[in-house]
C-alpha cells in the first residue's frame, strides 16, 4: 500500500465541490426533475403470498376435492359449494387483484370436475354456471375485502 500513495490524487476522499456559478438576470434557474421509478424496486403491495395465492389455491382445491371424496361429501354438492366458496374468498384475498377471476375459475374447474360431474369432466348446464357464478363473486368479494383493509391500514398508516 506504500507505494500508491502517489495515486491519492486521482481518487477523492469527499464528494467533489460544485463550483458556485452566478445567477445571471433575466435566465430561470434550472428545476430538478423527479427522478423516475425504477422497475425492479420492490411493489410495496406485493408479498410472496399474494405471488403464491394462485399456485396454493390450486392445492388447497384440490385438497379439498380428496377429502370430500374420502368423507364421502361428494353427494351433497350445496355443502361442497359452500367450502369451495370459503376457500376461493380466502385465497382471493390474498391473491393480486389481476388474478382473481384466474383464482375463482380454478376453483370452479376443481368444483365442476370432481363434484358436480364426477368423471373428472366439465359441464356448462344451469348448475355449473351458478356454481360458476357463486365462486366468481366470492373471488370479487374476496378481493374487495382485501382492498378495503390495505386501503383501512393506508390510512391509518398516514
Amino acid at each position: 500500500m506504500a507505494g500508491l500513495h502517489h495515486l491519492d490524487h486521482l481518487v477523492p476522499s469527499h464528494r467533489p465541490r460544485i463550483p458556485h456559478v452566478p445567477r445571471t438576470p433575466g435566465i430561470p434557474r434550472a428545476v430538478a426533475l423527479p427522478r423516475p421509478r425504477l422497475a425492479h424496486r420492490a411493489q410495496p403491495n406485493r408479498t410472496l403470498a399474494g405471488d403464491l395465492a394462485l399456485p396454493l389455491g390450486a392445492v388447497g382445491a384440490a385438497l379439498l376435492v380428496t377429502a370430500l371424496s374420502l368423507t364421502g361429501e361428494r353427494t351433497h354438492t350445496t355443502f361442497a359449494l359452500a367450502v369451495f366458496t370459503l376457500l376461493t374468498l380466502g385465497v382471493a384475498g390474498l391473491a393480486r387483484p389481476v388474478l382473481v377471476p384466474v383464482v375463482a375459475l380454478v376453483s370452479w374447474l376443481f368444483y365442476d370436475g370432481f363434484v358436480l360431474n364426477r368423471s373428472s369432466e366439465l359441464a356448462f348446464q344451469p348448475q355449473d354456471r351458478m356454481s360458476l357464478l357463486v365462486l366468481l363473486l366470492a373471488g370479487l368479494a374476496g378481493a374487495g375485502c382485501a382492498a378495503a383493509v390495505r386501503a383501512v391500514r393506508r390510512h391509518s398508516a398516514v
